[in-house]
């Protein structure tokens, strides 16, 4: 309901689509407006709208064409990107951090933090800009933006399944990179909590290995922060990286959303609200039931 009315009251989409036609009257921006159903009381757009949802109707774009159909099309190459750069992230920080946590205040540890910490805090479009202009238009290593090259012959090696490999290695990479840096800390806070408990001093004087001890026993217990920021992170999967999926034109959700907000394209704007709030319940529940799995004191009941 919030996103419903402050959408409206970013400006009339009509005069939006409009503004560069010196041909058309105001009296056709009306009959627009009452064809795309925007002439009713907000109410009475809103109550509509909720009613077609409860159907599992989407709606249509402004634009044309059904909004369902507009997010399917895209959603694959969001999570292409979105899955490949989670799973490298954890696959590469969790090790980091738990090497992090047990060289604890070493020149090692000190270096992990504040690169972390720089990688934190450097905006994900400053790292893709400079990334395009640095391997896409200095080095030509890498194309600078786009799903697949436009020309057939282009193609490395002719074949199209590198090529589209050769244009996800970019934002893949920066993704990741963006990913990482919070993962890494996460990981090293949580694993230096677990350190400190008994129960780990008590499995090093048994004489376990410490390999054992960290990852058998440590890293499980320490896994209940990450799996919370990857469910989070899961909730607003299908929204896509707006700024990731922007700045390398990467035909996703997350910049449709971008486009479909600076065009006031309401319906495709609410539709994609409404799944990631769906899928932020399913992941929260997900989530709270894995909990149970990795931590034998918590019970579902």
């Amino acid at each position: 309901m919030l996103v419903f009315t402050i959408e409206r009251l970013a400006g009339d989409p009509v005069q939006l689509y409009t503004a560069l036609n010196p041909h058309i009257t105001e009296q056709q921006r009306e009959l627009l407006r009452r064809s795309l159903h925007l002439d009713q009381p907000i109410q009475v757009q809103y109550l509509s709208w909720l009613s077609d949802l409860f159907s599992l109707n989407l709606g249509f774009s402004f634009k044309g064409g059904s909004v369902a159909t507009l997010i399917a099309q895209k959603i694959w190459a969001t999570l292409e990107l979105q899955l490949l750069g989670l799973t490298l992230s954890l696959i590469i920080a969790i090790p980091i951090g738990v090497l992090s946590a047990r060289r604890r205040y070493s020149a090692l540890d000190v270096t992990i933090t504040s690169t972390s910490l720089i990688g934190t805090s450097i905006p994900i479009f400053f790292l893709g800009v400079a990334a395009i202009l640095i391997f896409g238009y200095d080095l030509h290593w890498f194309p600078s933006g786009g799903y697949e090259s436009i020309l057939s012959s282009q193609y490395p090696f002719g074949n199209l399944v590198l090529d589209h490999l050769w244009h996800l290695v970019l934002p893949t990479t920066v993704y990741t990179f963006a990913i990482l840096a919070p993962v890494v800390l996460l990981v090293r806070s949580s694993m230096l909590e677990v350190l400190r408990q008994d129960y780990i001093l008590a499995a090093r004087a048994s004489g376990l290995r410490d390999r054992t001890v960290i990852y058998r026993h440590g890293l499980r217990n320490a896994l209940i922060p990450i799996v919370t920021y990857v469910g989070l992170y899961f909730g607003g999967l299908l929204a896509g990286a707006p700024v990731t999926e922007t700045v390398f034109n990467w035909p996703g959700v997350g910049r449709q959303f971008v486009e479909s907000t600076t065009q006031l394209d309401f319906p495709v704007i609410q539709a994609i609200v409404v799944i990631i709030t769906l899928m932020t319940l399913v992941a929260n529940l997900i989530t709270d039931v894995t909990y149970a799995y990795i931590d034998p004191r918590i019970r579902l009941e």
